[in-house]
């Protein structure tokens, strides 16, 4: 059996070799040198390299072929969101970057990828404790998939980040070098520990605050954290409803945030409540009398995030009997972009796809988490809106010192993610104690940010000539 097939796939357990017996395990040790001598058959500087495909990419046919199971009429926002920088079109381009991305090298080592693994979806987000703690907090994409994807896109995410704050070209490669190092180091530690002590660990926020270099990065982060403590539905909920007819109703803030024509879609409620019967049997038992506590009072359309926008979003408001609100949110899962390179998914409900991909990479997940299939045949997984969540905004400015910092914390995060699922001592072993692979992703981060904005310009030119129609949002 080769050292790829030890590695996580669609249905084999991680780091064992199976069969009709029991499992044989292999020493840290050995698989560290099996690390090692992948290094043989795919250099680890090979990795800074970046070339398009031969054959001819449009980026913009790709961006419209990924519009074909979204709302028409909110494809026109994705677009428009995704018109103000490089950095905002990187976001909204995960298929784009997933198809350049398969054709750069890979050791064949596989873990529960991200699979849209750029800075703005790590953030703090409340633990079923109401402790919060710093983690990856987007699934939509993920899927099982060489490791190597989730790290490059990551490490371009802040090349393309701090290239758009105008700090320069040094600055965002040693901010792309600096999550890989916090990635790799993180990740070789890891592989020293036992496996509870690896799905245990966690990053929360003391810890983040009493990391703080000095006394003014303390205070920022405490700042931060105090935010994303009155980021719960309670203190969103009275912002987002009113009362109409003695009824609490979410309100209508259209094109972003309106309710489904009643006309159009008589059955509209019927399918909706179809489609949370199917959600409520997804939870465990415990957490079915949690939900059964509440009643849906309201739902409306959502358009979220960048790259989501104009896949189906609801929003449901639900009541206790004593008036206690609670919001879900209803978000469609969509075939992974990694999935015409890494393989389908084992599961066939795409909402179970990415509970499952998220229960697996995250330190603690949300205790609603679920999915469900409506009655059209599309798949939804289910989560509390924005239960303390919160992102650092690292594209609307920060220092220098800043952007290092926070690229530390989304490596160390996402070498936990990886380590949960894949095997940290082959990777580590692979990866070794230098930085031969960072200095290479670095060199990687910055020419492939130079083809983010070729992409970028071409989206630019096909919105001056009329060819794709936009809406850009008030704010």
């Amino acid at each position: 059996m080769s050292v790829a097939d030890e590695s996580l796939g669609n249905t084999k357990p991680v780091g064992a070799k199976t069969g009709t017996s029991a499992p044989v395990f292999r020493s840290r040790d050995e698989r560290i040198a099996a690390g090692k001598a992948l290094r043989d058959s795919v250099p680890r500087q090979s990795h800074a390299n970046w070339k398009p495909p031969a054959n001819h990419r449009d980026p913009i046919e790709i961006l419209k072929g990924s519009n074909q199971d979204r709302l028409a009429e909110l494809v026109p926002i994705r677009y428009g969101r995704m018109l103000p920088s490089p950095f905002t079109f990187l976001r909204g381009s995960a298929g784009l970057m997933a198809s350049d991305l398969a054709g750069t090298p890979t050791t064949g080592l596989r873990v529960q990828a991200c699979g849209d693994c750029h800075l703005l979806n790590f953030g703090l987000f409340a633990t079923p404790e109401r402790n919060l703690i710093f983690d990856i907090n987007d699934f939509d994409e993920t899927l099982p998939a060489p490791w190597e994807w989730d790290v490059k896109r990551l490490a371009v995410s802040f090349a393309v980040a701090v290239r758009d704050i105008k700090l320069g070209d040094k600055r965002a490669q040693a901010a792309a070098i600096e999550c890989v190092r916090a990635y790799r180091e993180r990740l070789r530690e890891f592989s020293k520990m036992s496996p509870l002590d690896v799905w245990y660990s966690k990053l929360d926020a003391q810890t983040i605050i009493d990391m703080a270099p000095d006394a003014k990065i303390r205070e920022i982060r405490e700042d931060i954290v105090a935010k994303a403590k009155h980021r719960i539905s309670d203190y969103l909920y009275p912002q987002i409803s009113e009362e109409i007819a003695g009824r609490r109703r979410l309100i209508d803030q259209p094109p972003a945030m309106f309710h489904v024509n009643q006309e159009q879609e008589p059955e509209h409620e019927t399918l909706v409540r179809e489609a949370l019967e199917q959600y409520r049997l997804s939870l465990p038992d415990e957490r079915r009398v949690l939900l059964d506590r509440y009643s849906l009072e309201d739902v409306v359309i959502k358009a979220v995030g960048i790259g989501s926008v104009g896949t189906f979003c609801f929003v449901g408001l639900f009541f206790s009997a004593e008036n206690h609100p609670l919001l879900l949110q209803f978000k469609q899962a969509c075939p992974s972009v990694l999935e015409p390179y890494a393989g389908k998914s084992q599961y066939e409900n795409h909402g179970q796809r990415v509970v499952v991909g998220q229960r697996l990479m995250q330190s603690a997940s949300d205790i609603f988490l679920g999915w469900t299939r409506g009655r059209r045949g599309r798949d939804f997984f289910i989560r509390q809106l924005r239960d303390m969540k919160m992102s650092a905004r690292i594209e609307e400015g920060a220092s220098a010192q800043q952007t290092m910092l926070y690229a530390e914390l989304c490596g160390r995060t996402l070498a936990h993610a990886h380590a949960k699922s894949g095997d940290a001592a082959l990777i580590s072993g692979y990866l070794g104690k230098a930085d031969v692979f960072d200095q290479a992703i670095g060199e990687f981060a910055l020419v492939y940010a130079d083809q983010n904005e070729r992409d970028y310009a071409a989206l630019v030119e096909a919105f001056k000539a009329g060819k794709i129609e936009t809406i850009v949002e008030e704010h």
